[in-house]
């Protein structure tokens, strides 16, 4: 029996009319939306097209939407600067620094320096520890696990008690995702086992799963038989692996394979997400949903 594809194009779309309703009542009752600042440093066309996104997105939801570029010789001290400006504006929520930076500014500075209270990307140390502790202490989710635990929810797959393998132990998905899924609460108090590229017999562990999200960034690492049965599979992978001609366009574009073999894989699993049109586009989804609890937090609605 063929998997349920687990669709995060349309799961994002629900979404966001429930963000888009939720900014319009706040707007009636309490005169303010929320308010997004994306700091968008050079002109890299990977970067441009994600913010662009960003952007489209909270536009289209009623959100204040400030675009920030600067040029590629900003200094590390002026861009410092202008995140300090934008942690004193009380119109501003959610600060975006689009990574990768120049050369010449440490990374990590820059986004420790946004206020944690209104890091709604969930990268400052502080709200790592603030997932880490659970519960309410947490604020911003990374966007990336939250929609993969959107995405779990809302397929009705049980995770109470499920044994959750994941395979990846990045900082941005994998460490993440695996504490988020043993927390105490809805969509979580589950079992879970973290491996990666150098675990001894990575295929046992991901045999055992219920719940497998794999995001170790290695295409078709993990193969059909590793699947148990039934189990819901989250393939976070969007590997490069060519180039084709578009039909619609007649333009080349990039060939997208998971680390999962999607085609043999759906034959065995319960529910799958595709690649694309899995996880991606739930990124830029919680993004919004993380902004919007910003400003929820700061009217005490939350």
């Amino acid at each position: 029996m063929t998997a349920k594809l687990i669709k995060g194009t349309e799961i994002r779309e629900d979404i966001l009319e429930e963000v888009k309703a939720e900014v319009a009542q706040i707007k009636e009752k309490h005169g303010v939306v929320p308010g997004l600042v994306t700091i968008l440093v050079g002109e890299n066309p990977a970067s441009i097209s994600y913010v662009t996104l960003k952007i489209k997105t909270a536009n289209r939801l009623g959100f204040k939407e400030i675009q920030d570029t600067q040029s590629e010789d900003i200094s590390e001290a002026d861009l410092l600067a202008l995140v300090d400006k934008y942690n004193k504006d009380e119109a501003i929520n959610g600060i975006l620094v689009q990574l990768p930076l120049p050369k010449h500014i440490d990374e990590k500075k820059v986004l420790n320096a946004i206020d944690p209270d209104k890091d709604v990307d969930g990268f400052h140390p502080v709200n790592v520890g603030r997932l880490m502790i659970g519960g309410k202490e947490v604020k911003f989710p990374p966007c990336t696990p939250a929609g993969i635990q959107e995405m779990i929810v809302r397929t009705g797959v049980e995770t109470s008690g499920a044994e959750c393998v994941v395979v990846g132990r990045s900082n941005i998905v994998g460490k993440p995702i695996a504490n988020m899924m043993l927390q105490k609460g809805d969509g979580a108090n589950a079992t879970v086992t973290v491996v990666h590229t150098r675990t001894k017999d990575l295929e046992a562990h991901c045999k055992r799963a219920d719940i497998l999200v794999v995001a170790a960034g290695v295409p078709g690492l993990v193969k059909p038989q590793w699947i148990k049965p039934g189990a819901c599979v989250i393939d976070v992978g969007v590997n490069r692996v060519g180039e084709k001609i578009s039909e619609k366009t007649g333009k080349k574009i990039a060939i997208l394979k998971g680390d999962v073999d999607f085609d043999e894989a759906k034959e065995i699993a319960g529910s799958i997400t595709p690649v694309p049109g899995g996880v991606g586009p739930m990124t830029v989804t919680m993004l919004m949903v993380n902004t919007l609890k910003s400003l929820k937090f700061k009217l005490g609605l939350m």
